[in-house]
């Protein structure tokens, strides 16, 4: 799959967001091992700690249907019924639930369009991660 596909998958998944509070709408699109594509988008909730991004509603899916090994995602946020104006990152809790299941080849992908996005490592946006290889 090339990234501009994975990329259009990510703005798809824009619109399975359910954002009532904050009317931003984020999508994100997980590549696995097996190819498969699986998109998330965030759920808000009024309780605003049980708010989901999409980063990891795309990654939970894919781990509850047994998949364990991914090669990139791509994610694309900004206000409801717009285009993206600019790149959405990962939040900190995305990038450490990334960081359970992200090899070394993982990549992160942000993106304003197919066309317009940066490609980072996990490392680069979580330098000095804390993993399973840390407790043992």
């Amino acid at each position: 799959m090339q990234y501009q596909d994975l990329i259009q998958a990510a703005l798809e998944a824009r619109e399975m967001a359910y954002v009532p509070y904050s009317h931003y709408t984020v999508g994100a699109a997980l590549l696995t091992a097996e190819g498969e594509t699986y998109q998330g988008g965030n759920i808000e909730n009024a309780s605003y700690g049980a708010t989901n991004c999409a980063e990891r509603t795309a990654i939970f899916k894919a781990v509850s249907e047994g998949r364990r090994s991914f090669l990139a995602i791509a994610i694309a946020g900004g206000m409801e019924g717009k285009e993206p104006v600019d790149y959405a990152y990962p939040c900190g809790i995305c990038r450490q639930v990334m960081q359970e299941f992200a090899g070394e080849d993982f990549r992160i992908i942000v993106a304003r369009s197919v066309s317009d996005y940066k490609i980072y490592r996990l490392e680069e946006l979580l330098p000095h991660g804390f993993g399973g290889g840390s407790i043992q």
